[in-house]
């Protein structure tokens, strides 16, 4: 996501520190739980299937690497209907692409 963007959530206060990484937060606050649907429809389930998949699968993430897992959720999320597409596209991204190497990965990293 660009710097600039318009990001709409709810009013949790865990989005609060958006706008000062340079997006344009947009908090919608409902006080029936059924008006959500209609101000933001879907994205309560898309949440909460990025949590649990977080807390399940990873069992955390942490702030360093987020984004490489939101990418990961993004690309399993867009091909969720067509799982063999999902397969294919990464199992063609990995024939084009040299291995990534343990520095790669982790030679950027400060060892605190």
């Amino acid at each position: 996501m660009e710097r600039g963007a318009i990001v709409l959530s709810d009013g949790w206060q865990g989005y609060a520190p958006l706008s000062e990484m340079g997006y344009r937060h947009r908090p919608r606050t409902q006080r029936e739980p059924k008006r959500a649907e209609k101000i933001l429809p879907r994205i309560h389930r898309v949440f909460g299937n990025l949590k649990t998949w977080l807390r399940g699968t990873h069992h955390g993430v942490g702030h360093q690497h987020l984004q490489e897992y939101l990418d990961e959720f993004t690309f399993r999320f867009n091909r969720r209907r067509t799982p063999m597409a999902a397969f294919q596209t990464l199992l063609g991204l990995g024939a084009q692409r040299p291995p990534t190497t343990y520095k790669q990965l982790y030679g950027v990293e400060s060892t605190g």
